[in-house]
């Protein structure tokens, strides 16, 4: 048994959540993905895990457009945009099929061909992420099937047409799809629904050379993540359980985005990639670390 109790004693003092802290690492720079263009679907602010992908994109070369639902993120999302040269920043309502469309038409009226996309949006009504699952009602059920999953392959079906051999499509899950996770009800279903679809997607998108993943990323501090009880508890035990003995990071994240939408990952296709510092590979909590209720008080 390794001796790390006085390192698990100050971890619970001191989490690391460098994700909330505004000097996020900035990505490596290179030529990876020059030549490439694709589209972010679902970034919040500066914060979210679609801005480190999309980030990690842009400092290899990419040229990107980004979507945005509602005026109010679309005033976060331009500046940013901006930040990496982009002036492709439009509207998208993945709830509708035509103002899927019309986004996408605008993209190709301006671009012609994409090489990828990354669909970062879900949605699930807050309030049945706490309580019994089996009390989520229908409408609930249906809201945050429609947004986490559906809108994945309705995105998939219009962006597809214009996409190049080679191309790309990045979704993003979360353990809750495999496991039962408190406080995550109907969004751990919608996320199963999810990485199934990603499988599907990936068997009929293959024969035009079109690849289809997910990544299933550890516990970040993210706006997403406000809405989960006990966020910042699940992120003390993640950090004192996984075998890496930290929680991942936005910049981890963003690299293994980059990854799966480059040509780095040309025969990767249908595979849910976790990025979780191996904390799904564990099957007890770490002998060494403090027991649930410790860690839940921060004692």
């Amino acid at each position: 048994m390794c001796n790390h109790g006085p390192q698990y004693a100050n971890a619970i003092q001191e989490i690391t959540m460098s994700e909330t802290e505004d000097n996020i690492p900035a990505p490596v720079t290179g030529t990876l993905m020059k030549g490439k263009r694709g589209v972010i679907m679902g970034v919040a602010n500066k914060h979210s895990i679609a801005w480190a992908i999309a980030s990690a994109c842009a400092a290899q070369g990419a040229e990107l457009a980004f979507t945005y639902q509602g005026e109010a993120l679309g005033k976060r999302v331009r500046p940013l945009a901006e930040s990496v040269g982009s002036s492709l920043v439009l509207p998208c309502d993945v709830s509708n099929d035509d103002a899927i469309n019309a986004t996408f038409d605008e993209i190709e009226k301006s671009w012609g061909k994409i090489d990828f996309v990354l669909h970062a949006i879900a949605f699930a009504d807050k309030q049945y992420l706490r309580g019994r699952y089996i009390d989520t009602p229908r409408d609930a059920f249906l809201q945050a099937m429609d947004i986490s999953c559906y809108s994945f392959v309705a995105v998939a079906r219009r962006a597809s047409a214009m996409m190049n051999p080679g191309g790309s499509f990045l979704s993003m899950t979360y353990l809750g799809a495999e496991r039962v996770m408190p406080h995550y009800n109907v969004m751990g279903v919608a996320k199963a629904a999810l990485e199934a679809s990603v499988r599907y997607m990936a068997a009929d998108l293959g024969r035009d050379d079109i690849r289809v993943n997910g990544i299933s990323a550890g516990p970040i501090m993210t706006l997403a993540a406000n809405g989960i009880s006990d966020f910042r508890y699940i992120l003390r035990w993640n950090q004192l359980n996984a075998p890496m003995e930290r929680n991942v990071t936005l910049k981890d994240v963003g690299g293994s985005g980059m990854y799966l939408l480059s040509d780095l990952s040309s025969g990767v296709t249908g595979e849910i990639h976790h990025v979780d510092c191996g904390y799904h590979t564990v099957g007890m909590k770490n002998p060494d670390a403090p027991d649930i209720a410790a860690v839940g008080s921060g004692n």
